[in-house]
C-alpha cells in the first residue's frame, strides 16, 4: 500500500513540473489528460477519488479507535503505537495525493485557458492587421468612388433641372389644351345655334314655298 501510494505521489509530482515548465513532454500531457478527461475518464477518475476518500476516513477513524483505547488504558501499547504511525503515514499521504491530483486538475484547466485566451489575441490581432491592410490598400478604390460619386451628384443634378423644365412644359401644354378645349365648346355651340338658324329658314321657306304653291292653285282655277 505505502509503495503504491509513494509511486503515485511521484508520478504526481513529475506531472507537475511538466506542466509547470515547457518542455516537449508538455503537450504530450495536455493531450493525455485532454483525453483522460473526456468519455468514460471522469466517472474512472471520480471512481478511484472516492476511493482514496473512503480508505481515508477509514485511516483517520483506525487512529481515532486507537487514540480512544490508548487513553481508556493509560499505557502505549507498541503494537498500538506502530499501527498508529502507520495509519498516520498512509493518511498522509492519501490526503498529499488527493492535493497532488487538485493541483494537476487545476493546472490543465489553467494552461487550457491561457490556451484559448492566446489563440483569441492572435485572432484578434490578425484581424485588425487585415483591417488596417484594407484601409491603407483601399485609398485608392475610395478615391476612385468619391469621385464616381460627385460625378453621380453632377448628373442628378442636371436630371432634376430637365425633370423641372419637362414639367413647366407640362403645365403650359395642359392650359393650352384646356383653352382648346373651351374654345372647341364655344365652337359646338356656335354649330348647334347655326343648325337651329338653319332649320328655322328651312322651314320659313317650305311654308313660303307652299303658300305660293296655293296661290297659284287659286289664280288658274
Amino acid at each position: 500500500m505505502l509503495q503504491l501510494l509513494y509511486t503515485a505521489i511521484f508520478i504526481e509530482m513529475l506531472l507537475i513540473l511538466t506542466l509547470v515548465f515547457k518542455t516537449p513532454l508538455r503537450k504530450l500531457v495536455i493531450v493525455s489528460l485532454d483525453r483522460v478527461k473526456r468519455g468514460r475518464g471522469p466517472i474512472v477518475v471520480t471512481t478511484v477519488g472516492a476511493t482514496l476518500v473512503v480508505v481515508l476516513s477509514s485511516s483517520l477513524y483506525s487512529m481515532a479507535k486507537i487514540q480512544q483505547r490508548t487513553i481508556e488504558a493509560g499505557i502505549i501499547n507498541p503494537t498500538d503505537q506502530v499501527l498508529m504511525s502507520k495509519h498516520m503515514l498512509e493518511a498522509s499521504l492519501m490526503g498529499f495525493m488527493l492535493f497532488l491530483s487538485l493541483m494537476i486538475d487545476r493546472l490543465h484547466h489553467y494552461i487550457r485557458e491561457l490556451r484559448l485566451l492566446r489563440k483569441t489575441m492572435e485572432a484578434v490581432k490578425k484581424q485588425t492587421r487585415s483591417f488596417e491592410d484594407g484601409k491603407n490598400g483601399n485609398t485608392e478604390e475610395q478615391k476612385a468612388l468619391a469621385e464616381e460619386i460627385t460625378t453621380l451628384k453632377s448628373k442628378v443634378k442636371m436630371l432634376e433641372s430637365e425633370c423641372e423644365s419637362k414639367g413647366n412644359k407640362e403645365k403650359t401644354l395642359h392650359t393650352e389644351v384646356e383653352a382648346l378645349k373651351k374654345q372647341s365648346e364655344g365652337f359646338l355651340m356656335e354649330y348647334d345655334r347655326l343648325l337651329e338658324d338653319n332649320q328655322n329658314l328651312r322651314s320659313q321657306l317650305e311654308t313660303m314655298d307652299q303658300s305660293s304653291l296655293h296661290l297659284d292653285n287659286k289664280k288658274s282655277t
